[in-house]
């Protein structure tokens, strides 16, 4: 009888599975949601910063390339470490050092001491969001996954579509410290749910490749490096140039090593022989490049150049950074039906002709009103590439791989976001300043039209991007 009552009140393996997708979505949603908030919820306080610390342009690029930097150094090593030891568990793990960076973020006393509480946040986030999307693929068929991967991309957009408004607020009503005090509830409010909740699962590779992990991990920090610190090094410095060599020998040490040493390489490069995994990548690459030197850059325009408060600067971003959440779940639904290159393509040329236009129009005596069209086609743009690209990385790889495949993904867009945030502040400060409203102006168009141009070579690469009939032809 007991076996019977238990057998009557257990749910059918069905509805198992249907009960797990959905804290599988949830999860992973508010895990993708707290990085890419915490990617763009400190640019609005950014003239804050500078008030309150006394802080130099330098400090205030670090203050968000701190984050991007650790984020694209480790995020191999997260994608890595769950497949290893486990995905839930290192979600967890990813979740908790998340959570304590931004306590420590919160508790900073100058821009040192932020700096490092950020690289802290930044190494959280590089275990916690890969396996997010490690999750979702493990957890719906292929059939299913781009839905899933749109609400995953929708709810990633409405980090970014808050994280302006959200900043704003907060600096303005409280202090720039409570950006970082409200993710501290919510992340100790998830961990006992992802610990309970979510499945867990494994990748492919039975042992760590810890040589791939160090030479992986020293050859991006040097890559990324240089373009941080050449702004104000200077581009032909001893440091540059020794980091950029650094970071290109054990980049190159670590490609032949995963090739012929690794017994179980951690980047199967195999990978990037099928087209749909390589331009993918590249266009991720490219989009956060544009889109975080673009964001630099609007946040302080918005404050600096029109002379908004924070709250009123993020309500007037909104225009931009709330098409994901509008568009992104409806963009990931119909990829699963007309394949993802169309939006990859289409969606990285309005982005570049939004930008384009928007570096048009900044000048002195611009309005408002003549900013909230280029805005609103770069994000329908962003929109439109967000699931997109997270959707041909995962489903261009064996389900088994696809912790790796989101970790290289992972790993390339965020240091698209370290050159392009280095990029945009090097053409700023070599046409404008900070000495007043004009002299803003005159920087931060010059810095716009780099980011409209690494859109548009992101849309001459997803050109090549495989057809959906002819990617499952050939596996690309």
């Amino acid at each position: 009888m007991t076996d019977t009552l238990s057998v009557s009140v257990r749910k059918p393996p069905a509805e198992q599975a249907s009960t797990r997708r959905v804290w599988t979505v949830v999860l992973a949603g508010l895990g993708a949601l707290l990085c890419s908030l915490d990617v763009v919820v400190v640019a609005t306080a950014l003239p804050a910063l500078r008030a309150d610390f006394g802080a130099s342009l330098s400090d205030l690029e670090w203050t968000i390339n701190a984050y991007n930097l650790v984020f694209a150094c480790l995020t191999l090593t997260g994608a890595a470490l769950g497949d290893r030891f486990g995905r839930r568990r290192m979600y967890v793990v990813g979740l908790a050092v998340f959570t304590l960076g931004s306590a420590a973020s919160a508790l900073a006393g100058g821009p040192g001491q932020l700096i490092g509480a950020r690289m802290v946040q930044g190494a959280g986030a590089a275990v916690l969001l890969p396996l997010t999307l490690t999750l979702i693929s493990e957890a719906f068929p292929a059939e299913k996954r781009g839905v899933a991967i749109g609400v995953w991309g929708g709810v990633t957009g409405l980090g970014v579509a808050a994280g302006p408004v959200l900043g704003g607020a907060v600096t303005e009503g409280l202090s720039w410290q409570w950006i970082f005090w409200l993710n501290v509830p919510i992340g100790l409010a998830m961990l006992p749910f992802a610990a309970t909740k979510l499945h867990e699962s494994y990748g492919t590779r039975p042992q760590l490749d810890l040589v791939g992990l160090v030479l992986a991990a020293v050859g991006l920090t040097g890559l990324a490096w240089a373009p941080v610190r050449a702004p104000q090094a200077g581009w032909g410095s001893v440091e540059v140039l020794a980091a950029l060599a650094a970071g290109i020998v054990f980049t190159a040490a670590f490609l032949v090593w995963e090739r012929r040493g690794a017994r179980y390489p951690m980047l199967p490069l195999a990978h990037f022989r099928r087209r749909g995994f390589s331009t993918a990548n590249a266009v991720a690459f490219l989009l956060f490049g544009s889109l975080l030197g673009a964001l630099f850059m609007i946040t302080q325009l918005f404050q600096i150049g029109l002379g908004y408060s924070p709250l009123e600067a993020g309500v007037r971003i909104l225009v931009w950074n709330a098409m994901p959440l509008l568009v992104a779940p409806v963009a990931g639904a119909l990829a699963d039906r007309f394949g993802t290159r169309p939006f990859l393509l289409i969606g990285m040329l309005l982005m570049a002709t939004g930008l384009a236009l928007l570096a048009w129009q900044v000048e002195p005596g611009v309005g408002y009103g003549q900013l909230v069209l280029p805005l609103i086609i770069a994000g329908i743009g962003i929109s439109m590439v967000f699931p997109s690209v997270a959707n041909a990385v995962t489903s261009s790889v064996p389900l088994g791989d696809a912790g790796v495949a989101a970790g290289v993904n992972n790993a390339l867009r965020e240091l698209g976001g370290v050159f392009g945030v280095a990029v945009a502040a090097l053409v700023f400060a070599q046409y404008g300043g900070y000495g007043s409203p004009a002299a803003f102006l005159d920087g931060c168009a010059p810095a716009l039209w780099v980011s409209a141009g690494a859109a548009g070579a992101g849309a001459v690469v997803a050109a090549f991007a495989p057809s959906r009939a002819r990617a499952v032809t050939q596996g690309s």
